[in-house]
């Protein structure tokens, strides 16, 4: 596995032309950086553009999934992971019980979309092993509120902004949770397309504990979930529940008390191997007629070019070869 890291004042932008060492040596020189300087804001997308562009013979024939090794670079709290086209993304705070500070609301949602602009077809958000999933927004920083307003409204719009990046990806989401997952960090598990859950996880809404609410579109998505009436009791009691409960109650589609890794290794390699584009369109169709849509002309396009697309005619050719 070739570990990668990014520290944004070292690097151009992409157009620069300046001589540069041999890729696999500013790989070694940026690692061995100290944390602080690896650690920037910068977006890690430029450094899997880079590396993508200009040594694509590390990653497999034109791309960096394609044939490659698997591959990871480290953001501070993200983690991003391919295994071939499943990406992982991990919440690795482990310090903090993965709470979301202001700006990381941000980077969970650019580092998801780094994930689909390399190619991946399924993404996988989990916690730290054997540890939180995520506790929530990182509350250290709530005391600003008290006399500015504006910080109020940038809380509530960088959460906002986050998670409706993460839900509009176009590639399928599955949020593994095997252990906390509180308050902010629901919304995360509630933001992605399927929800699983291990023997460890806890779920709780508790806003009403620190006399507060919930985002509007977070209640909207729970209610989605579970219906008005469970949505209410989670959140008006703030009560913590398993795993057994919450997908008794339509929080997560699946609990697993044993084998939980295994089992979402096989439904994400079941996923991965299906068309990109009929994944989209798939994907595009589920949330259409969760708003209530019978129809849609964009869909309907959709429907018509996949019936002409090659990768019909390359996936009947395998097909019939098998049968022969």
């Amino acid at each position: 596995m070739i570990r990668l890291s990014h520290a944004g004042a070292d690097f151009q932008p992409l157009n620069h032309r300046e001589p540069q060492p041999p890729v696999l040596a500013r790989m070694l020189l940026l690692w061995f950086q100290p944390v602080e300087a690896r650690c920037s804001r910068r977006h890690p997308r430029v450094v899997l553009a880079r590396l993508a562009k200009r040594a694509p013979r590390h990653f497999g024939p034109g791309s960096p999934l394609a044939g490659g090794p698997a591959f990871f670079y480290a953001v501070p709290m993200f983690a991003l992971s391919f295994e071939g086209p499943v990406a992982r993304l991990r919440l690795s705070r482990p310090e903090s019980r993965n709470a979301i500070p202001l700006g990381g609301w941000s980077a969970l949602a650019g580092e998801a979309e780094t994930a689909a602009a390399a190619g991946a077809r399924i993404l996988i958000l989990e916690g730290t092993p054997g540890g939180a999933f995520c506790a929530g927004a990182d509350i250290t920083s709530f005391d600003d509120f008290r006399n500015d307003p504006a910080a109020r409204t940038a809380f509530r719009e960088a959460i906002r902004a986050g998670l409706g990046r993460l839900r509009s990806l176009v590639i399928p989401t599955l949020a593994v949770v095997d252990g906390d997952c509180y308050g902010a960090g629901v919304a995360v598990a509630m933001a992605c397309d399927l929800r699983f859950a291990g023997p460890a996880a806890a779920f709780a809404t508790t806003p009403a504990k620190l006399g507060i609410a919930y985002p509007q579109e977070d209640v909207h998505r729970l209610v989605g979930l579970v219906g008005a009436g469970q949505a209410a009791r989670l959140l008006f009691s703030a009560e913590r529940i398993g795993g057994s409960e919450a997908e008794r109650i339509g929080l997560v589609e699946r609990y697993f008390d044993a084998e939980l890794s295994e089992a979402v290794a096989a439904f994400a390699a079941a996923v991965a191997a299906n068309g990109a584009e009929s994944l989209a369109v798939l994907k595009r169709g589920i949330r259409l007629a969760a708003a209530g849509m019978a129809a849609d002309a964009g869909q309907d396009r959709s429907f018509d070019d996949l019936l002409g697309s090659a990768d019909l005619f390359e996936r009947l050719e395998a097909y019939r070869s098998r049968r022969r």
